[in-house]
């Protein structure tokens, strides 16, 4: 099988799967208990928490972890609504976020709270320029994706966070995609509020955590809750915590030397495209502002090296990607959260692209050990697929 489905999801490293194992095995007390079994766990958690907090620059009492990057960007952007005075209750968005998001402020308006959402300019970007007009006096938080698990598009948050705070705006960003794919600093990055995931940097499922800047106000959506400082309710889970721990530090340590590795990566998918005579395009590269449309440094789309959006070779984006499971090749549709959704996806219509070229979109993204006879044979079976133009298949 050849995996090219990172982006939802990635295989854990030995690292991380020789701890989980380590901890299920030796660590099993809870970490609340008051014995030695209950200190020993929690000295696991604590220590984690450390690395996990070091890794982005951050305070290890400002990490609380969670179940995963869903239940990371419900609980912030709740916890840090609720922690907002009255006169600060209206919520800034995108489309271009994670189910995840949608969902939190979706349950925020039914507790009274207004929310507005802001479109992306012509290139992807959200700036200064696109929230400005959507401001208003009780404006109180924004959440905005570090980068777009659909297209890798890649948001400055840090210019974003910087125009919000001189109006005493707070700033969420979902940084599930970019942990361990970008480096950055909580410090640097302007964000009172940080997601992140483990199953994205190669380290067990159902674990993530939230950053929230100490100091920042917050009140717990679950009020009583008693685990992780009352941000939570739930027996903390430390073996995974540890694993968490674990993958992070091994994906983070060699960042540089995989995203040059997917650099290469998406530079031979561009170069099979064009050498097989393909239809099918990167959606990026169509943006103005793109490597191939703008050579000025300052306007060029930011995009995530391992993430490689497509569409435009004639058929549902769906099909290609059934087409390439029969030969055992995993590509997706877009995130795994909205698939068995046929509408096109809202990111793709924001990026202005036609219905016909929304449908037919399909989502490539790599990892570690994904090699250049990978790319190929995937591209042999996309050239074989549009060779064919089954009856029926082609939009």
């Amino acid at each position: 099988m050849i995996y090219l489905d990172y982006a939802a999801s990635s295989p854990m490293c030995e690292e991380a799967l020789q701890t989980l194992m380590t901890m299920s095995r030796d660590v099993y007390a809870n970490a609340s208990s008051l014995h030695d079994g209950g200190g020993r766990a929690s000295h696991i958690v604590e220590q984690s928490r450390e690395f996990i907090a070091g890794l982005i620059d951050g305070q290890k009492d400002g990490l609380f972890f969670t179940s995963g990057g869903t239940e990371s960007n419900i609980l912030a952007i709740q916890s840090l609504a609720r922690g907002l005075p009255m006169e600060r209750r209206h919520i800034l968005t995108s489309v271009l976020e994670h189910h995840s998001v949608k969902l939190a402020v979706s349950e925020l308006v039914s507790l009274g709270y207004e929310v507005d959402y802001i479109c992306p300019d012509a290139s992807g970007r959200i700036t200064p320029q696109q929230i400005e007009p959507l401001l208003r006096p009780d404006t109180g938080l924004v959440s905005i994706q570090h980068a777009n698990s659909e297209t890798g598009l890649v948001q400055d948050i840090s210019m974003i966070g910087t125009f919000l705070h001189e109006r005493g705006i707070l700033l969420h960003t979902d940084a599930v995609q970019t942990f361990g794919k970008i480096r950055f600093s909580a410090r640097d990055l302007g964000a009172d509020a940080i997601s992140i995931s483990a199953h994205k940097v190669q380290g067990p499922k159902g674990v993530g955590a939230v950053y929230i800047r100490p100091g920042i106000p917050f009140v717990s959506a679950h009020p009583g809750a008693l685990h992780e400082r009352g941000f939570r309710p739930g027996t903390v889970n430390v073996p995974s915590i540890a694993a968490f721990a674990a993958a992070a530090v091994h994906t983070c340590g060699r960042l540089e030397q995989t995203a040059n590795h997917y650099r290469l990566l998406r530079q031979r998918l561009k170069e099979r495209f064009r050498a097989c005579g393909l239809s099918a395009y990167l959606v990026t590269d169509r943006l103005p502002g793109s490597e191939s449309n703008e050579s000025n440094e300052s306007n060029k789309v930011n995009v995530l090296p391992h993430i490689a959006g497509c569409a435009g070779l004639g058929y549902e984006g769906q099909y290609v990607m059934l087409e390439c499971n029969r030969k055992s090749i995993c590509i997706s549709t877009g995130s795994a959260c909205s698939s068995g959704q046929h509408a096109v996806p809202e990111t793709l219509v924001a990026l202005g692209l036609s219905e016909r070229e929304g449908h037919s979109f399909f989502r490539i993204s790599f990892g570690p050990e994904t090699t250049m006879q990978h790319v190929d044979l995937l591209v042999q079976a996309l050239h074989e697929l549009e060779q064919t133009k089954k009856e029926g298949s082609f939009l």
